[in-house]
């Protein structure tokens, strides 16, 4: 691990300036070009980083490359076909008030210099398809890794410097201390994934330059599912443990707690416990397919939480400290004022909240009342009541009788609200996240009126035209 210092890295972002300073990122060519090469890189690349998300999260090589390595090939590949498209400058009618000048192009410039600070439980799509996005909008990148998971690192290294040199994107590892190395240089546009505590000191930092910041966040006070009565019960279960199980629960839009109405709890708590066992057996944390907890601190943390609740443990409750492997928990029944549910879990807990079928409208409110959460879903066959839900609530994103997809749609943002983040990005929107616009308005040296000229007094005509044409 290289040693980092301030004046290094002072030095890293420096030369990235004077290299973005030259222009030679702008061209969409060049652009694509780096792209590119990023996707070869990738490509050469998938076995390792397979076998390294397997040494750091124990993930099974189907679930590293569908929620890995698969994903950002399609993130680039949707890149490279929109760039043209996104990057066109728009052109709008400057409009009667601004005559005679009748054009205004606005352009989608790039921000400069770029950090970029992905977290552990996602190490390579949540560092190259944030890179894919400051590279399709022209800029320039340093990358800080998490110390979480040095194997990912060690690969996302070998894939950066093989194919980009370091004027324009490098990588940096090492613990919190160099992330704040990180943060007090003045970078052009930040971009933070993690815990909302880490966001409120990166979002402080980035204010001491006003650099332009998007924090993707973890539901503060968690993500909520919730099941109705005349939901497909065999349905939510197989979907709720399946996303459960994912990643050991180390996942930002992953379900904190259930909220399932009390007239169908009992089936439906028999359906999800079936389904856990249907797909890693009775004992998942024996399972060589099931993923485990990043460190043993949070291994310990899982299992202390789950010792609060030894006995309302209807599934699961067991592990192995030397894996890290802590099986998908079930914890019935759950008050929603309790302290389990007033945080993000981000281990493979699940309390499960009753509440009457006839009150979920106060359950609503309830979630309303809090942090605003990353994601939000709903199972029910009530398409009016949950359009209505998903269209008053405040939330990143969410599903209708499904979970988790919402973040594999092309052409949508992925993004949170409030505690839960600010920004967006996936395809176009990841563009946008790392380009401003900027209006250019052309004017002319003929025909020029004086409206806008003293002088004023008894000049009634000027005012008649203004009002005429500001409409």
């Amino acid at each position: 691990m290289t040693e980092y210092s301030k004046e290094l890295i002072k030095e890293t972002v420096d030369r990235q300036r004077a290299f973005f300073n030259t222009g030679k990122t702008l061209p969409l060519a060049f652009r694509k070009e780096q792209l590119k090469k990023l996707k070869e890189a990738v490509a050469a690349h998938e076995a390792d980083m397979i076998e390294a998300l397997h040494k750091d999260l124990g993930r099974h090589a189907l679930e590293a490359y569908f929620c890995d390595v698969g994903t950002i090939i399609a993130e680039i590949n949707e890149a490279l076909h929109g760039l043209k498209k996104w990057a066109r400058p728009e052109r709008h009618f400057s409009g009667f008030i601004c005559f005679p000048s009748i054009s205004t192009k606005v352009y989608k410039m790039p921000y400069g210099v770029s950090l970029i600070i992905s977290p552990f439980n996602f190490p390579f799509l949540l560092t190259f398809g944030v890179l894919t996005a400051a590279i399709a909008g022209g800029n320039t990148a340093v990358i800080k890794t998490s110390s979480k998971t040095p194997n990912c690192t060690e690969v996302s290294r070998k894939i950066i410097e093989s194919a980009f040199s370091p004027e324009y994107v490098t990588l940096i590892d090492g613990g919190h201390d160099v992330a704040d190395m990180c943060l007090a240089e003045r970078f052009d546009k930040i971009f933070y994934t993690g815990s909302p505590r880490v966001g409120v000191h990166v979002l402080k930092e980035a204010a001491n330059n006003l650099t332009s910041t998007a924090l993707e966040l973890g539901g503060e006070t968690g993500n909520w599912c919730i099941v109705r009565k005349d939901a497909d019960l065999k349905d939510a279960a197989r979907k709720i443990a399946f996303f459960k199980m994912c990643n050991s629960g180390q996942i930002c839009i992953n379900i904190n707690q259930v909220a399932v109405a009390e007239e169908i709890a009992p089936t439906f708590l028999e359906e999800l416990k079936k389904a856990i066992v249907s797909q890693i057996g009775e004992k998942p944390y024996l399972s060589s397919e099931y993923p485990k907890l990043v460190s043993r601190s949070a291994y310990d943390k899982c299992a202390a939480e789950a010792e609060e609740y030894r006995d309302r443990i209807i599934f699961g409750g067991e592990g192995d400290p030397e894996t890290c492997k802590y099986s998908p928990t079930l914890i019935y029944p759950v008050r929603d004022d309790e302290p389990i549910v007033m945080h993000e879990l981000f281990c493979p807990l699940l309390p499960i909240v009753p509440y009457k079928d006839s009150e979920v409208d106060g359950l609503l409110k309830t979630i309303t009342e809090r942090e605003r959460g990353l994601s939000l879903y709903l199972f029910t066959k009530n398409m009016g009541w949950a359009d209505k839900a998903m269209s008053t609530l405040q939330f990143g994103g969410g599903c209708i009788n499904e979970v988790c997809l919402q973040i594999m749609v092309k052409n949508v943002p992925f993004n949170g609200v409030g505690h839960s983040g600010m920004g967006a990005y996936h395809g176009e929107w990841g563009f946008r996240e790392f380009t401003h616009p900027q209006t250019v308005l052309k004017g002319s040296t003929k025909f020029n009126m004086s409206l806008r000229e003293h002088p004023y007094e008894g000049q009634d005509w000027k005012f008649k035209m203004v009002r005429l044409f500001e409409k």
